[in-house]
């Protein structure tokens, strides 16, 4: 039977209006029923105080152990932070040439720019405990150098009015920064005066009411009493650029022409006129390089400096007559060449302290392995023992020589570095 499409229509539409019906009375006015088959997912339910929680013991257990491990790993952490060597910074103003010696024959420590007349050179090394860092140059002026740690060395020139008053300058503002709690620590490396009168620092030494903690002193004054007054070499002329010299093989075995040699000034009346004469008469300046002048230069040429690193080079022996001072740049200078000093053993004038192992006493103390003489008469037997050794033993007395010279080095640096840190950093 054919159904007219007109009640088809209506039909459908009873249908859904029926449908809609049902669906809104279950939705509004049924309690529904949800079997356990259809219980899968449960919708979150705010927290209720008084629900019971099967868990809750286990997760109370579980945080405590968490926590007791959190707290187990801070302690351990601390310890191994307990555990390190404790590291200290100390800042070191060179304002004079031998702070070159300590921070780069010494310490051995890097400086850029590497040029040596840049106006501001700086370098930082480790030795021992203590972090150091390094400022020179004419550009390292008061008020302008960045002081990030409370320690301080500070390195200058005594030997003279005009250099005194100078480092004079230095100290007063080195005073104003402990006053103000900037600086606490103060040490003072010092070219002392060639004849022992560093008067003019006394009052500034901590045992003096002062504020300087520690004196590193040049040459052998009465001072000295390895407390807060500890001597320091003098060490090569860094103000005429003598260079740190690397030893090498050539250096060590070469067959050099010369027995002996001296490149200095000659003073009128002095022990180095002796020393010529000595020479001239023996005949032996054949066999030594000589050069003599009248008057002190205060700096070498590109030539002159050529010319006498060479002479130390060829030599077996350098002669080292006193000046005004027994210690002398050039001492150490053959030692950076392997060339065995020939020192002249004698106490000059002044107010150095004299004594059974004086002069010289820091580089006799250290075993020096000098050939030393009283009197430039004993030259000639000495330079004719040298013609009777072998070039084998003058090899091996060569690299003793330089073997010592950087031991002693080594020494002072640690000697340095030691007394820094027992005198800047003891716990009381």
């Amino acid at each position: 039977m054919k159904i007219p499409k007109r009640k088809l229509f209506l039909l459908i539409i009873f249908a859904y209006v029926a449908f809609s019906l049902y669906a809104a009375y279950n939705v509004f006015f049924s309690n529904k029923v949800i079997s356990r088959v259809h219980r899968v997912v449960k919708k979150e339910t705010p927290f209720v105080a008084d629900e019971w929680n099967p868990w809750e013991d286990e997760e109370v257990e579980y945080n405590s152990a968490l926590n007791k491990k959190r707290k187990a790993f801070k302690q351990y952490m601390a310890r191994i932070d307990r555990s390190k060597p404790k590291r200290y910074k100390v800042q070191i103003w060179g304002k004079a040439a031998i702070g070159l010696y300590l921070w780069e024959h010494i310490l051995e420590g890097p400086l850029n720019p590497t040029d040596k007349v840049a106006q501001w050179r700086e370098g930082e090394l480790q030795s021992g405990k203590v972090d150091f860092s390094f400022y020179t140059g004419p550009a390292v002026v008061q008020g302008h150098v960045p002081l990030e740690m409370n320690s301080l060395v500070l390195v200058v020139n005594g030997r003279e009015q005009q250099k005194v008053s100078y480092s004079t300058r230095w100290l007063e503002h080195v005073q104003a920064l402990v006053l103000s709690n900037t600086v606490s620590h103060v040490a003072v490396v010092l070219l002392g005066n060639e004849q022992c009168n560093n008067d003019w620092i006394a009052p500034h030494l901590k045992r003096n009411g002062g504020f300087v903690d520690l004196l590193f002193l040049i040459y052998d004054s009465p001072w000295v009493n390895d407390k807060d007054v500890f001597q320091w070499p003098l060490g090569v002329a860094t103000y005429r650029e003598f260079p740190m010299i690397r030893p090498n093989a050539q250096l060590i075995t070469s067959n050099r022409p010369y027995l002996c040699n001296f490149l200095g000034t000659v003073y009128k009346n002095s022990s180095r006129e002796v020393l010529m004469n000595v020479l001239k008469q023996s005949g032996l300046d054949k066999e030594c390089l000589t050069t003599a002048r009248e008057k002190w230069v205060p700096q070498e040429t590109t030539e002159s400096l050529r010319r006498y690193q060479t002479a130390l080079a060829q030599s077996e022996l350098t002669l080292c007559p006193v000046g005004i001072n027994t210690e002398c740049y050039r001492i150490y200078e053959a030692c950076s060449y392997g060339s065995v000093p020939v020192v002249e053993d004698v106490l000059t004038p002044g107010n150095c302290a004299a004594g059974p192992s004086s002069p010289l006493r820091l580089l006799k103390a250290a075993g020096a392995p000098f050939i030393f003489v009283s009197d430039w008469r004993e030259l000639p037997a000495i330079l004719e023992r040298e013609r009777g050794i072998s070039q084998e033993q003058k090899v091996d007395r060569r690299r003793r020589l330089l073997e010592w010279y950087s031991g002693f080095r080594q020494q002072m640096k640690e000697r340095f570095t030691e007394v820094i840190e027992e005198n800047f950093f003891k716990t009381v």
